[in-house]
């Protein structure tokens, strides 16, 4: 599938005319990596406790792994094109694995392993999309390539580190000697 025929839709490039390929992209994997990027931003931004934090991470968990599935069907039928997508969508799901097992085992230092294997899945999950679609997204399509393998690094993980340092993971410092 690699003879350069391409399906236009909505104005993005599709690189396949087969009717399989164009179902599941469509109809399975688009739907689904925007349940994932706005489900996940909404546990994300919820209050860290039982309910809608817990609620929000597990349907961005399911999502995920459904997505993965996706993204591994579509990378066989393409695999010359887009094994490094099947390498991304994997490394996200194992890292959203560890995150929920950390989580639900309560393992050594649980909360950090959470906050690290959830925070890169949903990372890597962006830099799948980006790095398969920037040359297609307006002012993305003006970048070089390995600009959308670095650009969601190196904003996603400076926002993991300081979820990290803050308290209550982080110890409070008491400069006692300030406050004479």
């Amino acid at each position: 599938m690699t003879g350069g025929e391409t399906t236009i839709v909505a104005g993005i490039e599709i690189p396949s005319t087969d009717p399989v390929f164009l179902a599941v992209v469509l109809g399975v994997h688009i739907p689904l990596g925007i349940a994932c990027v706005a489900i996940g931003a909404i546990a994300m931004l919820s209050e860290k406790r039982r309910g809608r934090h817990s609620k929000f991470g597990t349907n961005y968990f399911w999502c995920l792994l459904a997505l993965s599935a996706s993204a591994t069907f579509l990378s066989l039928m393409r695999w010359d094109e887009n094994y490094h997508l099947f390498i991304l969508g994997a490394l996200s799901f194992a890292c959203a694995w560890l995150g929920r097992s950390a989580l639900r085992h309560r393992w050594r230092n649980w909360v950090r392993l959470h906050i690290a294997g959830m925070g890169l899945s949903y990372v890597l999950m962006l830099v799948a999309f980006y790095v398969d679609n920037g040359k297609q997204l307006p002012l993305w399509k003006e970048l070089p390539h390995f600009m959308y393998w670095l650009i969601p690094l190196a904003v996603g993980i400076p926002l993991i580190v300081r979820a990290l340092l803050r308290p209550p993971l982080a110890p409070v410092r008491h400069d006692f000697h300030l406050m004479r």
